[in-house]
């Protein structure tokens, strides 16, 4: 490995586009470290660990949901805005996180999920008690479609031919139940459990701004916002489209970047995060969003989310965006999913880059080689995602190269969506449990829940009970223990990384060139300021390739342009522009040797 820092360059940057040079660093609390025996991650935990993410290097660390819930979706169902899980600890403990990643310079955004609730959350108890309760307008309800022959709406009325719709559930079967205690039916976009909240109604979203209110005040850097872009729908709900092979139909025509989604966002802005003092961090989480709709959510002067956190490159991979229909990535199309994400926001808005997190797979084992090359793959994945134009995001373990787990059967899981997918397939869809079981495979999301691997003991060092979740048996040569003092691990090849976005002014603000787009092998492209060029190159593959840029896009002056980051050991006898199974090259030019470039 090889890493050489610049001398800075001045690049005037407003204060609020502070996250522009920074890293975050998400924190799935159940998976990340546990203090008290439990085998459920926790702060106390994470406490522990608050100086081996300062030695990493990052600014933000993404705090999934740790409010109070039943803990259905793993804490993404909240019943209570404004406490801390007993399971994850206490109000003060994170306050003690809190003061301890701003004592090194970093900061806590909490993962704020404002959708839909719990159904245990006090709103919806209220809302459900009766029609007339003052709370019922805060959730969707609707009537049955269709009655019994005696017009009743007693339980045989409970069944999909009676829904209000015909949408499906994004954890599988309908996205609507039936209540009996009214006779009518509640939307839920995710699990039964998770209600939607009726962004129409302003007293939803008063008591919204002011709990976020309530969070800022107490030390909270800023808020990433589950599925943002849902919290406006189409009134009428009408019904979607029932693709081939489906039980149900798409709604998310009509509940996706909904027709007052900017509304309530810039409402948002105003009510919760104008005029305060100090740089604040919004992303808004936003599936399906297009790079057009990106540049309004983003653009500085409409005030309504800092970057969004889109899914189009994770996407690539599947049939028809079916995660259980999981096909071979090429290289040319990320390529121009991601090249398009960077020409659409180069002069307005901002952009996550992230390979995986809570909802992905093993960014190794899904874009790099888990196996021969796990070590150098990882490396080459972190440089290339890292110098993108963006913000990047580092999901844990990601750091350590950790990979996807083996699951043995459906009991090893604890996914709900996994859970209810193989249910309904198995059920309803006439799929075996082997076919299912395969199809889960590669891209579920218990792949990246396993506990973070500390070192080589039992449990990995995440607990000393049982974890909620089985350990990947690699932890023994894949851990952090191995490797924070390495200076050729996977770890400290994170932290040169980071480091170089940090130093380098033209990673976070240069303009991004993408180079061979047809190449099914070669990642390249170039980042530019008018005093600096970086060249990135990344070989997607395990066999040598032969890098042949084109002279008109990238002068020769490249031949004598220095080297400052690699994932091999250095060789200064090495042909430039030939690249090793799965190595990456980063070479910089300078004002006195880029002329003409």
């Amino acid at each position: 490995m090889t890493v050489e820092q610049s001398t800075e360059e001045s690049v005037k940057v407003p204060a609020r586009d502070w996250f522009r040079s920074a890293v975050v660093y998400q924190i799935y609390p159940r998976s990340f470290a546990d203090s008290n025996g439990d085998g459920i991650g926790d702060l106390r935990g994470i406490i522990s660990k608050i100086d081996y993410l300062h030695r990493l290097g990052v600014d933000v660390v993404w705090l999934s949901p740790i409010y109070t819930s039943p803990q259905d979706d793993n804490g993404y169902d909240i019943s209570d805005y404004r406490n801390v899980d007993p399971i994850f600890g206490t109000l003060e403990e994170l306050r003690e996180l809190t003061d301890g990643l701003h004592a090194r310079g970093m900061k806590l955004v909490m993962d704020l999920v404002v959708n839909h609730t719990s159904d245990e959350h006090p709103w919806f108890v209220e809302s459900r008690s009766s029609k007339d309760n003052p709370k019922r307008d805060w959730y969707w309800w609707r009537p049955p479609r269709k009655a019994s022959a005696d017009g009743s709406t007693d339980s045989h009325t409970d069944g999909p031919e009676t829904a209000p719709n015909n949408w499906g559930s994004a954890f599988s079967g309908p996205a609507w139940e039936f209540d009996h205690t009214t006779g009518e039916f509640y939307l839920h976009i995710f699990s039964r459990k998770q209600p939607d909240l009726n962004w129409e109604n302003p007293q939803v979203r008063a008591a919204v701004y002011e709990m976020m209110n309530w969070w800022l005040d107490r030390g909270v850097d800023g808020f990433r916002m589950d599925v943002i872009n849902f919290i406006s729908k189409n009134t009428a709900l009408p019904d979607g489209p029932i693709a081939a092979g489906m039980l149900y139909g798409d709604g998310t025509p009509f509940y996706i970047g909904g027709p007052r989604i900017h509304e309530f966002l810039q409402e948002m802005h105003r009510e919760v995060f104008a005029g305060r003092p100090g740089p604040l961090l919004t992303v808004g989480e936003m599936p399906g969003v297009t790079v057009d709709e990106a540049i309004l959510f983003t653009d500085p002067e409409r005030a309504e989310v800092d970057m969004v956190f889109q899914f189009e490159h994770v996407a690539l991979d599947q049939e028809d965006g079916n995660k259980w229909r999981p096909k071979k990535l090429k290289l040319t199309d990320l390529k121009k999913t991601l090249g398009h994400w960077q020409t659409g926001l180069a002069e307005r808005g901002w952009n996550s880059l992230y390979w995986g997190n809570h909802d992905q797979a093993r960014a190794v084992s899904r874009f790099g080689d888990d196996g021969k090359y796990r070590e150098l793959s990882a490396k080459m994945l972190a440089g290339v995602l890292h110098l993108h134009r963006g913000t990047p995001y580092v999901y844990q373990g990601e750091e350590l190269g950790m990979t996807n787990m083996t699951f043995g059967a459906i009991s090893d899981y604890r996914d709900i969506e996994v859970l209810n997918h193989h249910r309904e397939a198995t059920t309803h869809l006439g799929h075996t449990d082997a076919d299912v079981l395969a199809a889960l495979a590669p891209l579920n999301r218990d792949n990246a829940r396993t506990p973070v691997q500390w070192d080589a003991s039992r449990h990995a060092g995440f607990t000393t009970g049982s974890p909620w979740i089985a350990v990947n048996p690699n932890a023994n040569h894949i851990n952090a223990a191995a490797q924070v003092d390495d200076p050729d691990s996977v770890y400290s090849f994170y932290r040169a990384v980071i480091a170089l976005r940090h130093s380098e002014p033209v990673v976070s603000h240069g303009d991004f060139t993408m180079l061979l787009p047809r190449d099914e092998h070669v990642y390249a492209f170039v980042r530019s300021l008018p005093e600096t060029k970086l060249l990135v190159l990344g070989n997607f593959s395990g066999q040598d390739q032969e890098v042949a840029l084109d002279d008109a896009d990238v002068p020769l002056v490249w031949d004598s342009a220095e080297l400052i980051l690699g994932n091999y050991p250095a060789d200064a006898a090495a042909p430039r522009l030939h690249l090793r199974p799965w190595e990456l090259k980063v070479f910089r030019a300078s004002s006195a040797t880029s002329e003409g470039a």
